[in-house]
């Protein structure tokens, strides 16, 4: 391995790890089903799911990685040449993740510079749907730009390649040193502050209170599923690709704890602060809590701000630091979505980093245009449903048949328990990745599928085709394409 394609130290590789793990889902999509799936009797099925999904997950992922030392398109051909198309496919897919959250990215800068003097109005809903992105349920939406967003998701792409396209440790592995402490801080900031607004008790205790006759509901043991899944994004090609850079005798299995662990933290953090701040609103308005609970851009863009007109002298602290804390999770989340795809290209066709990154940046940077129009928000909604619930959780399925079963996940137990300073793996950890991980991600699947299908508009529905169609295209160029590498056709091992 090349040394601009290595973390220079662990704690480059476990921050940077933590950085993809605390994104924007930590934020507004955790409290959101902490909320309604049981309170507090979320914590077992979600506990559960840690333990028998995303610990020896991610163990298989890093160990394959480390194993290989190469990129993921690269290690599964090495697998098995057949498989290549897998290798591919979740990088490509990724990819496609990176280039809407550019949008949400380039919405939160807006709402940094408004967040000072709260730009948004007294009706922060009207403003962020009808005066910024426009909205427009029809796709003739796309034929209306909106500069001001543009411009935002521009500097966003700017501050990506910035970063990405340096050597690893001077880039992302440096930047993560900063920006994820840096998140940590404002986000114990903002939760303590919200923990002393009047009313902080109304939001937490309605958060809390456990609903234990909600254990007996198989959605809600799939809500936990499905959250480890895309909070700790599984199976994205992303985990694997960073333990490749890893060096020599990398304690994978306790790397793996604490990234974890992290991820618990700040996403059951962020929690208490989100529902301290409803508490509050509940208790200005009179509104109940329930009515006030949201999830995606609904929660960041219009309820917080709605919660920061009210807060009075409040906002002044709370407000810029909110966004900036979300834009440093959006940064991280963003940073490690192109390094799968990007270290394919560069294994494959022997470009170099910087050329690889600068090429993906402009592409990157040209599509994401689509979500600077009127229909952009709703565009979004409907490539992450195809992406997320769709393909990524497929691609997850295939590629735990492939490490565990095709690869043999019991050829890592013997490296990974040697480099261990703590915990050792076994016999129980490979019957979890080899049989019980395929059968739960498939029912996550078949569900998912299930709320696609039945929730969606034909416009939407459309959209989720082309999506999907542009995928497989790309997956297979990437995989008919000849090698300019004349390593590529050299085993990974």
């Amino acid at each position: 391995m090349s040394n601009n394609n290595q973390w220079g130290s662990n704690l480059s590789f476990v921050l940077a790890m933590i950085g993809s793990a605390v994104g924007l889902g930590n934020i507004w999509r955790y409290p959101y089903v902490l909320y309604y799936n049981g309170g507090g009797a979320f914590y077992i099925p979600y506990i559960f799911a840690i333990l028998v999904l995303g610990l020896p997950f991610l163990i298989l992922e890093y160990g394959v990685g480390y194993h290989f030392s190469a990129s993921f398109a690269k290690a599964i051909k090495s697998i098995n040449a057949k498989c290549e198309y897998l290798g591919w496919f979740l990088p490509v897919a990724v990819f496609i993740i990176m280039i809407y959250y550019s949008a949400i990215l380039g919405w939160d800068g807006i709402y940094v510079i408004l967040s000072f003097f709260k730009g948004w109005g007294a009706d922060p809903n009207a403003f962020f749907n009808t005066s910024l992105l426009q909205v427009s349920s029809s796709a003739t939406g796309l034929l209306t730009f909106i500069p001001v967003i543009g411009i935002a998701m521009l500097i966003g792409w700017g501050l990506v390649w910035s970063i990405s396209h340096r050597d690893l440790e001077a880039g992302l592995g440096k930047v993560s040193k900063i920006l994820v402490p840096l998140l940590f801080i404002l986000m114990i900031i903002i939760v303590i502050s919200s923990l002393m607004l009047p009313g902080a008790s109304i939001g937490l205790s309605e958060l809390y209170q456990p609903d234990w006759s909600s254990l007996f509901d198989f959605g809600i043991w799939l809500g936990a599923f499905g959250q480890i899944v895309f909070s700790l994004s599984l199976g994205m090609s992303i985990a694997f690709t960073y333990a490749s850079y890893t060096q020599d005798n990398t304690d994978l299995i306790t790397n793996t704890f604490t990234v974890a662990f992290a991820n618990v933290l700040f996403e059951n953090f962020a929690a208490l602060g989100v529902f301290s701040i409803l508490g509050y609103m509940s208790l200005q308005t009179g509104t109940a809590v329930e009515q006030l609970v949201t999830q995606g851009a609904g929660l960041i863009f219009i309820a917080y701000p709605t919660a920061f007109n009210a807060m009075g002298s409040w906002a002044i602290i709370l407000g810029p630091m909110f966004f900036i804390a979300v834009y440093i999770a959006g940064i991280t989340s963003i940073l490690s979505t192109i390094e799968p795809l990007s270290y394919s290209i560069q294994n494959k066709f022997g470009l170099t980093r910087k050329k690889t990154m600068t090429i993906l940046c402009i592409v990157g940077a040209l599509v994401s245009m689509l979500y600077a129009t009127a229909y952009g928000e709703l565009l979004l909604d409907s490539v992450d449903t195809i992406i997320n619930q769709g393909a990524i959780v497929f691609g997850v399925i295939i590629e735990c048949i492939v490490l565990a079963w095709v690869f043999k996940a019991e050829n890592l137990i013997d490296t990974l328990n040697r480099n261990s300073k703590t915990i050792k793996i076994g016999p129980k950890w490979l019957f979890i990745v080899k049989y019980f991980l395929p059968i739960i991600l498939s029912i996550v699947w078949l569900g998912g599928l299930v709320d696609l299908y039945y929730g969606e508009t034909t416009t939407a529905l459309i959209s989720m085709l082309i999506t999907l169609a542009v995928l497989v295209i790309a997956t297979i160029v990437f995989t008919r394409l000849p090698a300019k590498n004349p390593e590529w056709e050299e085993s990974a091992e």
